[in-house]
């Protein structure tokens, strides 16, 4: 299931590609960017997981560096069945964290050092396992590529509105269209990170709940978060607003536009559910 949703999403993407380089390009433009597809296909498959780490300024830790969070880490993974992650912090003030990697043998966890300050262990224990969780559901694949993507979609539009990569347009639509796809691509590109976000972080919720133990470490969590991130925005996220919607809440700074178009769920709506859970399970 997972190894097809990936593949529709890259299909996706993929035509999507097509039509800015058809618009922005015509059949030259649309050449063009096949190729550019076709590597960053290839590319972010086996080097997506690794690129985001790197974004972020993500160092690894074990046992000795971070003795809590690797080891709650290492429990949750033993509760999942799931193969050990590596595991990472990034040294940013904003409370936020997230999980990459192409499978579960090749995962990988991250928390911001904002997350560990403000967090008690049964939180910590949440977070974590939501975003085990994400590994479980072999859905963290789909959102690396989709930031990727997602990026590289941005980044063509702002080339053709800079410079003459394209060379002479043949195509019919003109300047118009090429300027309405400079406006619609990203747009496009962030409504599917939209869709794919929003379901699977519902299902992260769930999955992570049960196999911390208890939801309402999660829910707690999750309302400190988003206080916390709504007051320190992530400036690195900012940067790259293709990746938002890989972390557990949304690390951009408030306001409608980033409303109208956020990968990730109310969260009213995720603490509600998760409060639900806990009722029913006792």
């Amino acid at each position: 299931m997972a190894d097809s949703k990936t593949f529709m999403l890259m299909a996706a993407l993929t035509a999507l590609f097509l039509v800015v380089g058809q618009l922005l390009g015509g059949q030259s433009g649309m050449t063009m960017a096949l190729l550019f597809a076709v590597g960053i296909n290839f590319w972010a498959y086996w080097n997506s997981d690794t690129a985001v780490l790197n974004m972020y300024g993500a160092r690894q830790v074990g046992a000795d560096e971070a003795p809590q969070l690797y080891g709650i880490v290492a429990e949750l993974a033993r509760r999942g069945n799931l193969p050990m992650p590596r595991v990472f912090i990034i040294d940013d003030s904003s409370p936020n964290a997230f999980a990459t990697g192409r499978d579960p043998e090749h995962a990988a966890v991250a928390a911001t050092s904002g997350l560990l300050r403000i967090l008690n262990k049964e939180e910590l224990a949440g977070v974590m396992a939501h975003e085990l969780a994400h590994v479980k559901n072999r859905d963290i694949l789909i959102g690396t590529i989709a930031a990727t993507f997602a990026g590289a979609i941005t980044s063509l539009t702002q080339m053709a509105m800079f410079s003459s990569m394209f060379g002479n347009r043949d195509n019919n639509g003109g300047g118009i269209g090429g300027l309405l796809m400079m406006i619609l691509a990203p747009v496009a590109a962030a409504l599917i990170q939209m869709a794919v976000s929003r379901s699977r972080e519902y299902g992260a919720d769930e999955v992570g709940a049960m196999m911390c133990g208890n939801p309402l470490f999660l829910a707690s969590a999750l309302n400190k978060l988003e206080v916390g991130s709504q007051r320190v925005p992530m400036q690195e996220a900012e940067m790259h607003p293709a990746s938002a919607h890989l972390f557990i809440v949304n690390p951009l700074a408030p306001d409608n536009l980033t409303q109208l178009f956020s990968t990730h769920p109310p969260m009213g709506e995720r603490i509600m559910r998760l409060q639900q859970m806990a009722t029913k399970l006792k």
